[in-house]
């Protein structure tokens, strides 16, 4: 193996270990919605995007229509889009579009981070060694906390199933000190989602949807000033 590839892993030691005890809950929240440990594990492999894959969970638990299960998704992992080319830029020539096509779906904010850190250009080597380690924790957190969902008490898997949720805490807090605008969007989309929930005919999937488009567009006009500036 090159070089580049086992620097590729070592680099990804870190991102599988916090993935490893985010999946687990995740693993306990699939379980907990009826599917199985193979398919818990299956949606973590092929979705690999922890609040995609708990609001499709949401959706399959619900019975919702496939369209919205489209909507979640888009809305929620549109920002891998953005991701993709800003690496895209910081890829050298061995990128051809087959390590193109493959790696595209290991791009996750963790690996992204990493890979965009490097002060070289990025090579196939190294995306590849840090994306099966890191894939590797996700998907082995999926198993093992989908496997004790199975045996575990509800109590317990109820206490453990918050993990998901704190790790969501813990990424829209900081940036909310720093920023009025991103404080501003994150309590108006939690406002209007306790609002819109209260309709019967709206999912909660659905709801989330609708409240994070409409914070996050009121929040473009009333902050747009300050971002030129």
């Amino acid at each position: 193996m090159s070089k580049r590839f086992i620097k590729g892993m070592e680099h990804g030691i870190p991102i599988a270990l916090g993935y490893f005890s985010v999946s687990f809950s995740f693993g306990i929240l699939a379980v907990r919605a009826g599917l199985s440990v193979f398919e818990a594990a299956m949606i973590s492999l092929t979705c690999l995007t922890s609040a995609g894959q708990a609001a499709g969970v949401d959706v399959i638990a619900s019975g919702g229509p496939i369209i919205e299960m489209i909507l979640v998704q888009l809305v929620i992992n549109i920002r891998y889009s953005l991701m993709a080319i800003s690496l895209s830029q910081k890829a050298d020539e061995t990128f051809t579009l087959p390590h193109r096509l493959v790696l595209s779906h290991c791009i996750t904010d963790e690996i992204f981070a990493v890979c965009y850190a490097q002060p070289d250009k990025l090579v196939p080597q190294y995306m590849y060694g840090c994306a099966l380690v890191s894939v590797a924790g996700w998907v082995g957190g999926t198993v093992l906390g989908a496997a004790m969902g199975e045996i575990l008490p509800a109590s317990v898997t109820a206490a453990l199933g918050i993990m998901l949720y704190g790790m969501f805490v813990a990424i829209i807090v900081p940036p909310s000190k720093k920023g009025r605008d991103v404080l501003f969007t994150v309590v108006a989309a939690a406002v209007l989602n306790i609002f819109i929930r209260m309709i019967p005919v709206i999912s909660s999937s659905l709801s989330v949807i609708i409240s994070a488009v409409i914070a996050a567009s009121a929040a473009a006009l009333i902050f747009k000033g300050g971002e030129e500036e």
